[in-house]
C-alpha cells in the first residue's frame, strides 16, 4: 500500500481548487441573473423585479458554495 503523503503535490492540489473558486462563482451568479433577466423579459411585473431576487440567491448560493469548498480544503 502506498500513501501518497507529498506535501508539494498537496500544495498544488489547493491551490488548484483555490483557483477554480472565483470561476465557479462568476458561473453561478451569471446563470441566475441570466435567468432573473429571462423572467423579466417573458413575465413581466410591476412590483417584482426577478433579476434582483435571483442576483442575490445566486451570490448567497455561490458563498455557501465557497465557505463549503474551503471547509472541505482545510479537513485535507
Amino acid at each position: 500500500m502506498t500513501t501518497n503523503n507529498d506535501p508539494k503535490k498537496n500544495n498544488n492540489t489547493k491551490w488548484l481548487a483555490l483557483i477554480n473558486i472565483p470561476i465557479q462563482m462568476g458561473v453561478v451568479i451569471f446563470l441566475f441573473s441570466y435567468l432573473g433577466n429571462w423572467l423579466d423579459d417573458n413575465h413581466p411585473s410591476t412590483k417584482v423585479y426577478y433579476v434582483k431576487i435571483l442576483v442575490m440567491v445566486g451570490v448567497v448560493l455561490a458563498l455557501y458554495n465557497v465557505i463549503r469548498q474551503v471547509n472541505e480544503i482545510n479537513k485535507k
